[in-house]
């Protein structure tokens, strides 16, 4: 069971959350060449290439998508190892006390 508290990559891409790896590959491809911004003279191609990117780099890695499903975009930051939560904060603890 997944316990995502953010489900704008999987959106992004159009898939479950519970979406295998050639499911996401799939998405991928299909979106990359309808949004890649040589082929969508659209405004908002590249914003939307640049997300579709995102999320598959995200959910493509077996890791990161732990991270995700487990904290959200602020489980993925450089050097955070508690997905942004203070374990403090988790037992209401003061750390000044």
């Amino acid at each position: 069971m997944i316990f995502s508290v953010d489900k704008e990559f999987y959106n992004v891409l159009g898939i479950k959350q519970n979406a295998n790896l050639n499911e996401i590959k799939s998405a991928y491809r299909s979106l990359t060449k309808q949004y890649h911004p040589d082929k969508n003279p659209s405004p908002d191609a590249n914003d939307k290439f640049s997300k579709i990117n995102n999320a598959y780099e995200v959910l493509s890695d077996p890791e990161k998508r732990k991270k995700y499903d487990l904290y959200g975009e602020k489980g993925l930051e450089e050097n955070n190892s508690g997905g942004g939560m203070d374990p403090f904060d988790i037992f209401g603890y003061c750390k000044n006390n």
